[in-house]
C-alpha cells in the first residue's frame, strides 16, 4: 500500500469518528463547568470542569489546564491561544482515542503547550499542532494535507514537552503547518506512519531534542521542512526506519532543504514487532529523498541491516550539497549508500570525518570529500538490503514503560512558550552515548 493510501484510509476512518466520538460540552453545544475567578488561573479537571474539552473551552489566554488522573475518552481542541494543558502525571492521565478518533488533542492557536500526559489509540494524530484547516478536517482524499491552491497558512510558536504518543494510526506527535516550535523529552511507540513528524514548514524553526521514537514505522520523518529545522539528541531506536527527511509533492513548500540533524543515536532499526510502513522501508537508520542542503554532524548510526545513511532522489526532485560531517557508523549493512535514477542523481553531496567501513559506490570517503564544488555529480551504485517482514497492527505494539515526569506538574504554573525558540549551537552538539535516553526505552541497543 503506498503512503497517500494509508493516510488516505487513515483520514476515511478519523472523518467517521468525528461523527461517532465524544468530547466536552452539552448537546446544545454548552460548556459545563466554571473557570475561577483571576486574570490568569488554573482551571482543573475534573474539580472545575468534568473532561478536559470543557476545561479548555473555559480557559483564556494565559490559563493552565490541570488535569487530575484518569482515562478522559475525548478529542480536545485547543483554539485559545496561550493556554497550557498538562497532566499531573504523565502515565495516568491518559487520551483514549479508542481507535475511534481521529486525534488525541489538536492546536490550533499559537503560543500553546502540552505537556505531561499520555495520547493513544487514536486513527489519525496522538498530537497534532497545525496551521491548516484541511490538516484538522482530515477529509477524506486529501490525507489531511493542503493540496488545493490556497496559500499556506502557518501556526506560529507551540511546545510538546513530557508526552507519551503511542499507538496512534498515523503519527504520535505531528506539527504541520506550523514554525517555532519545539518537541522535547517526550516518547513516540506504534506509529503506523512515523512516531515524530514535521512537515510543510518554512522558515520551522523548529528544534525536535531529547526524545525516545521506537517501535514505529519511522522513528522520526521531515517532510518539506525547511529552514532552522533541528533534529538533536534524539533515540530513534528499534523503528523500522529511524529517520527520514524529504520532498513531497503530497505537501507544499517544496523541496525540503536546510535541516540540522545532529547528536542522535539512530541504531537497530529493523524491530519486526512495529507497524508496516506505506512504503516497505526497512533496516535503514537515515534516509534522505530529495532533501538538500543538510547537515547530518556527530550522529552515532550503528546496527541498521540495511543501510547507515542512505541519500536517494525517487521523485523529480534532486537531493543536493547534503553534507555528512563526523558521524560515527558501525555494524551497518552499508555505512553510507547513494543511489539514484539518473535523471535526479544531484550535485554537492559530500563526507568528511566520519567514522566508516562501507560505502556505495566504493571510496566515497576519498571521492566525494568535503569541501566539494557544488555543480559536483553525486555517484551512484546499488545493492541488495534485506527482506523487510510483515508487520503488526498499530494497536499491538508494546506499551511504554515509564517515562520522565514534567517538573512540578501540579505545583508550576502555565508555561510561556516564547515566540521564537532558542536554537541549538552546532558547535556544542556532542556525538551521543550508545546508551542515550536508554532508561526510557523499551528497545535496547544490540
Amino acid at each position: 500500500m503506498s503512503r497517500l493510501a494509508l493516510r488516505v484510509m487513515a483520514a476515511a476512518l478519523g472523518a467517521s469518528a468525528l461523527v461517532t466520538g465524544c468530547g466536552g460540552g452539552g448537546d446544545d453545544g454548552s460548556v459545563e463547568g466554571r473557570r475561577p475567578d483571576g486574570a490568569e488561573v488554573t482551571i482543573r479537571v475534573p474539580a472545575d470542569a468534568p473532561t478536559i474539552s470543557d476545561a479548555v473551552s473555559l480557559a483564556r489566554p494565559g490559563d493552565l489546564v490541570l488535569v487530575a488522573p484518569g482515562v478522559y475518552h475525548e478529542s480536545v481542541l485547543i483554539d485559545t491561544e496561550r493556554v497550557t494543558l498538562r497532566g499531573e502525571s504523565r502515565a495516568e492521565v491518559v487520551i483514549d482515542g479508542q481507535v475511534r478518533q481521529p486525534n488525541g488533542v489538536v492546536v490550533t492557536a499559537p503560543g500553546v503547550a502540552v505537556e505531561n500526559l499520555t495520547v493513544r489509540n487514536n486513527t489519525h494524530n496522538g498530537v497534532l499542532v497545525t496551521g491548516s484547516a484541511a490538516a484538522v478536517a482530515g477529509l477524506p482524499g486529501s490525507g489531511g494535507y493542503d493540496t488545493g491552491d490556497e496559500p499556506v497558512s502557518l501556526l506560529d510558536s507551540f511546545l510538546v514537552s513530557h508526552v507519551t504518543a503511542t499507538r496512534n494510526g498515523l503519527y504520535g506527535i505531528y506539527a504541520f503547518s506550523a514554525q517555532n516550535g519545539v518537541i522535547e523529552h517526550s516518547y513516540a511507540s506504534g506509529g503506523a506512519d512515523s512516531g515524530i513528524y514535521v512537515g510543510q514548514c518554512g522558515p520551522c524553526r523548529i528544534v525536535v531534542r531529547d526524545n525516545v521514537s521506537e517501535l514505529n514505522a519511522v522513528g522520526f520523518e521531515a517532510t518539506n521542512a525547511s529552514g532552522d529545522m533541528y533534529v538533536v539528541g534524539n533515540r530513534l531506536v528499534g523503528n523500522r526506519v529511524g529517520l527520514t527527511i524529504n520532498s513531497d509533492h503530497q505537501e507544499k513548500l517544496l523541496p525540503q532543504r536546510d535541516a540540522v540533524i545532529a547528536g542522535n543515536l539512530i541504531a537497530d532499526n529493523q524491530q519486526p514487532q512495529t507497524p508496516e510502513q506505506a512504503e516497505g522501508g526497512w533496516g535503514i537508520g537515515i534516509g534522505v529523498d530529495g532533501g538538500s542542503d543538510n547537515q547530518f554532524l556527530r550522529n552515532r548510526v550503528t546496527g541498521n541491516t540495511n543501510a547507515g545513511l542512505v541519500i536517494t532522489a525517487t521523485a523529480d526532485l534532486t537531493a543536493d550539497r547534503n553534507r555528512i560531517t563526523d558521524n560515527t557508523f558501525t555494524d551497518n549493512g552499508v555505512d553510507i549508500g547513494w543511489t539514484f535514477p539518473t535523471a535526479t542523481r544531484g550535485q554537492g553531496n559530500c563526507l568528511e570525518g566520519n567514522e566508516l567501513r562501507t560505502t556505495v559506490p566504493a571510496d566515497l570517503a576519498s571521492t566525494a570529500s568535503c569541501p566539494i564544488a557544488d555543480t559536483s555529480p553525486t555517484p551512484s551504485g546499488s545493492w541488495s538490503g534485506p527482506a523487510a517482514p510483515a508487520g503488526i497492527p498499530f494497536t499491538d505494539v508494546a506499551a511504554p514503560g515509564p517515562q520522565p515526569e514534567f517538573p512540578g506538574a501540579a505545583t508550576t504554573g502555565a508555561t510561556v512558550v516564547p515566540d521564537v525558540p532558542e536554537l541549538p549551537v552546532i558547535a556544542d552538539i556532542a556525538l551521543p552515548s550508545p546508551s542515550l535516553l536508554a532508561d526510557g526505552a523499551r528497545v535496547q541497543v544490540s
